[in-house]
């Protein structure tokens, strides 16, 4: 190695000292450029959310969508179809039990939690008479045996034994979790447990503990709107209310400045700050300096910030799969607002066939193996989020009625029929008396009509009146 190529290498590990990402031999270190975090915590995630607005919108917003309805637990028939409409006697007693324990909001809960972290738990609180820490049998009670049902963060649920044997078959899965509920701030009891896996349901995209949160992805971007946004506000703050910067004159003589004041020549600058600072506690008072220039230093801020800040708004909106319109609360034109819904709706019907469904069908499975409810082949009755509204569904009869009479007119025929109509409407078919209408009988105006009681009323339109008695 020649002397040149030495020294440049001594230049360049100095530099690279001095200024990280830039003299290192690679490309640009953006986290240490731009001031994101190299490693997003949960504890990261967790402040987002609670502090950055645009953080829980799209969080609440979308399982506020998902859970726009609460599901109903049903079982098939033996022959495999739906039981039906016609709520079975089993079926409403778990209804009762699930509205009790407000196990769906317990459940949307979870769901929103696991949203911000990389997973979230549920943890069963059942009447065995056993501790946390030990596994579940089958219970007596039925329903009754399920008291709780405790959502988790991520930072409050963690693995406190793995399965180290790889001749197990839990091999590489938690033989026991701790539970320290206070933390995360804001909790209201400070619960701490050992426990045992039987009495926890992790909530995650695959129902285990390697799951990511999607506000992991777009971490940077909220950083980015609030840089912009407090930016902005910090910008105008100092520009109506700034410290003046004091230009001292050359020939200021400092020391008599501080024997007027009274205070020690070292004691001038602190004199001088209670000064500014006094002055700065109102707009209406004056600065009295000797010998000195008192300068405002502007914050020149940009004529249009919205481009700004709608360039990481658009990343956290497309992280989430949501239509920006519907993330920030602003609509411009039906059309749009319209075509934005529905693809929010079908998004989120994808989530609760990928995430919700499966979960919450862990937690049916669970409760089966307890005999807390009996084995059955149960399903989720879900509202569909993309089902048509009641105006959409007029719109449709409506539409269904003008090809009809298009369709007559050309060929004698129709398309629909009455029953098909009151279907697109979620009605039942009317009877054949009810369809029926009843047409008035066309007479002839020469004829008398035997249902005219009237002899006042002649049927012959230009038939005379009777004459009057003399």
């Amino acid at each position: 190695m020649s002397m040149l190529d030495f020294m440049t290498n001594a230049v360049t590990r100095r530099l690279a000292t001095m200024f990280p990402g830039f003299f290192d031999g690679a490309k640009h270190n953006h986290y240490a450029d731009f001031g994101y975090p190299t490693a997003v915590t949960f504890d990261l995630l967790y402040s987002a959310y609670c502090r950055n607005s645009l953080a829980k919108a799209a969080v609440n917003k979308t399982v506020q969508k998902t859970w726009e309805t609460n599901p109903l637990l049903q079982e098939f028939a033996r022959d495999g179809s739906k039981t039906g409409k016609a709520e079975t006697r089993r079926e409403a007693l778990i209804r009762q039990k699930f509205d009790d324990l407000r196990l769906w909001q317990r459940l949307a809960e979870a769901d929103r939690r696991a949203l911000v972290g990389r997973y979230a738990g549920v943890i069963l609180r059942i009447a065995d008479s056993k501790r946390f820490d030990e596994p579940v049998d089958s219970v007596a009670g039925g329903l009754d045996a399920l008291v709780e049902l405790i959502p988790a963060w991520e930072g409050q649920l963690t693995v406190n034994q793995w399965d180290t044997d790889p001749n197990s078959l839990t091999f590489g899965q938690p033989l026991m979790y701790s539970f320290a509920e206070s933390a995360v701030p804001g909790a209201a009891q400070p619960r701490n447990l050992v426990v045992h896996p039987d009495r926890v349901v992790i909530w995650s995209e695959d129902g285990t503990l390697n799951g990511r949160s999607p506000l992991e992805a777009c971490y940077n971007d909220l950083m980015d709107a609030e840089k912009v946004r407090g930016g902005g506000a910090e910008g105008f703050w100092k520009n109506a209310k700034s410290a003046p910067i004091l230009e001292v004159d050359k020939e200021a003589k400092l020391l008599e400045m501080a024997k007027l004041m009274g205070v020690k020549p070292e004691e001038l600058m602190d004199k001088m700050n209670d000064q500014v600072e006094g002055w700065q506690q109102g707009f209406d008072k004056l600065l009295m300096i000797q010998g000195m220039t008192a300068k405002s230093l502007a914050v020149t801020l940009p004529a249009a910030p919205e481009q700004f800040f709608s360039l990481p708004v658009q990343g956290i909106a497309a992280n989430f799969s949501m239509p920006m319109k519907i993330l920030v609360g602003s609509q411009s034109g039906e059309r749009a607002s319209t075509e934005d819904a529905g693809e929010w709706a079908r998004t989120n019907m994808s989530r609760r066939t990928n995430t919700a469904i499966p979960n919450t069908m862990t937690l049916v499975r669970r409760l089966e193996r307890f005999g807390i409810i009996p084995e059955r082949d149960w399903h989720l009755d879900w509202q569909d989020l993309t089902a048509a509204t009641a105006e959409q569904k007029m719109a449709r009869v409506v539409q269904m009625a003008t090809a009809n009479k298009t369709q007559a007119d050309a060929s004698s025929e129709r398309i629909f029929t009455v029953t098909d109509m009151r279907g697109a409407v979620d009605m039942e078919p009317l009877s054949d008396a009810d369809a029926k209408i009843e047409k008035p009988v066309a007479t002839d105006p020469g004829q008398a009509d035997p249902t005219n009681t009237d002899p006042a009323k002649p049927n012959d339109p230009t038939a005379k009146p009777p004459a009057m008695a003399a």
